[in-house]
């Protein structure tokens, strides 16, 4: 089997800017620093099961309350 190096590279591509927009999402209810969450998610798409791994404890973690005073 043959694996196309250009193929895969699009493919990294697209799952980074897939996970840095959904980290950025999920990490503005549950983080307070949803930017680092955004990044953290970027990067870990060079390896797509961490980055699917990531992305399940991201969602699974409790929302952060933002009316406590």
């Amino acid at each position: 089997m043959n694996i196309n190096a250009t193929l895969l590279g699009q493919f990294i591509v697209l799952l980074a800017i897939f996970m840095a927009i959904a980290c950025y999402y999920f990490g503005k209810r549950k983080t307070k620093s949803p930017k680092l969450t955004a990044l953290a998610g970027a990067v870990s798409a060079l390896v797509p099961i961490i980055a699917v791994v990531f992305l399940i404890v991201l969602v699974l973690k409790e929302d952060i309350d933002t009316n406590a005073n």
